[in-house]
């Protein structure tokens, strides 16, 4: 895997914004990921089934990564460090997380949601 994407990128993927379709397109031949929990906000996000299998489809070849005893203990700790001086959420902590456990740069629009983060490579 290249790189873990954030849940902001694959919604602006599934919205056409042409420079995330392009950068994915050209990276998916070496492999994407990204977290369940991405995967769960994009299933909640959606407005229906049909729009569920859109989602389904246009991202069946990215490896979703489950939420490890490592990445959890990780995503604590960044809650604990960072959740009242920098406003770090939950699902912000765990996609974080994953991408520090896998050693991943994590491909998000959100930068001011994980600048703060030490060692957290951004796209």
């Amino acid at each position: 895997m290249c790189y873990l994407c954030d849940t902001c990128i694959l919604i602006d993927y599934l919205r056409g914004k042409d420079e995330v379709q392009q950068k994915l397109e050209n990276d998916r031949k070496q492999g994407l990921g990204m977290s369940s929990v991405t995967y769960m906000e994009l299933m909640v996000g959606a407005r229906n089934k049909r729009e569920v299998n859109i989602i389904k489809k246009a991202f069946s070849d990215f490896e979703v990564i489950e939420i490890s005893e490592s990445i959890s203990i990780k995503a604590k700790n960044l809650i604990e460090k960072y959740t009242k001086s920098h406003g770090l959420l939950i699902p912000d902590a765990l996609i974080g997380a994953t991408a520090l456990e896998l050693d991943v740069p994590l491909y998000t629009s959100n930068i001011k949601d994980f600048q703060f983060i030490p060692n957290l490579v951004l796209i």
